[in-house]
């Protein structure tokens, strides 16, 4: 059975649960998932700040799963993809130099789906995430295809705490994404909204994707990048970070050594 890793880079354990089961739901029974959470930071990635920190708490969180440095891990656990289970993918590039194995994000995966249709727009919860997304989508090569985003108000974790006006809120964002884009799918980005595009879809006149249910089904899909690597690692010594990500990186040199 092949092994897919979640991380959630925010603390909410209640994130944590909806991701492992809309995750597991849509990579089916043929694959194991399994959703690890940030042991730091923000409840919600909210802000440019927020967004820092869960860069080093996926990295964390990835450190501790991967079971290096642990006599007591079992080598057959070791995940065959990595999926960062936020609508920001934060970490994605440090995770992916670093990792033996694929690693994608939500957004990453909602970008490749949304744009097979052809020109897209995204709609979130969190006003700040707008440049964030921009910003996103233009370092992973998607701005071409991205025509706009739409942030509404609500946190995605307040959209999730009520579902029903979420869904109402939310609806009628993609609509109004669609009468003034012209786009040809519309994301609905989120880990907490997941399971909401299949509501809503019947009122929107293009495809909705649930940002969670493509991470799923791109995360396994995901071409191997080429890679030295035939284990987790990562080239740097690192210093007051925690036992698992520093038996990640490279051991400190000796006294009296020259620096390479």
């Amino acid at each position: 059975m092949r092994q897919l890793l979640v991380i959630n880079p925010n603390t909410s354990a209640s994130v944590s649960a909806l991701l492992q089961r809309h995750v597991q739901a849509a990579a089916g029974s043929h694959v194991q998932v399994r959703t690890v959470t940030a042991r730091f930071g923000a409840p919600y990635i909210a802000c440019e700040a927020s967004y820092a920190v869960a860069s080093h708490a996926a990295l964390d969180a990835w450190a501790a799963a991967s079971g290096v440095g642990d006599s007591g891990s079992d080598g057959d656990s070791a995940p065959d993809a990595v999926l960062v289970g936020c609508f920001g993918d934060p970490g994605l590039m440090a995770l992916r130099e670093s990792s033996p194995v694929p690693v994608t994000g939500l957004a990453e995966a909602s970008f490749i789906t949304a744009a097979r249709h052809g020109r897209f727009g995204i709609v979130t919860g969190g006003e700040r995430w707008g440049p964030m997304l921009q910003r996103l989508a233009q370092a992973l090569g998607h701005a071409p295809m991205l025509a706009g985003i739409h942030t509404v108000a609500p946190t995605g974790a307040q959209l999730a705490a009520d579902p029903a006006a979420a869904r109402a809120l939310l609806a009628q964002a993609c609509r109004d994404v669609v009468r003034q884009m012209g786009v040809q799918a519309v994301i609905l980005g989120g880990a907490g909204l997941a399971g909401m595009a299949d509501a809503i879809q019947p009122e929107v006149g293009v495809p909705v994707i649930d940002s969670v249910v493509a991470g799923a089904q791109w995360a396994l899909r995901t071409p191997a990048l080429p890679s030295e690597r035939l284990a987790p690692g990562c080239d740097v010594v690192w210093e007051g970070v925690s036992p698992e990500l520093a038996a990640l990186g490279l051991a400190p040199r000796q006294p009296g050594t020259a620096a390479v």
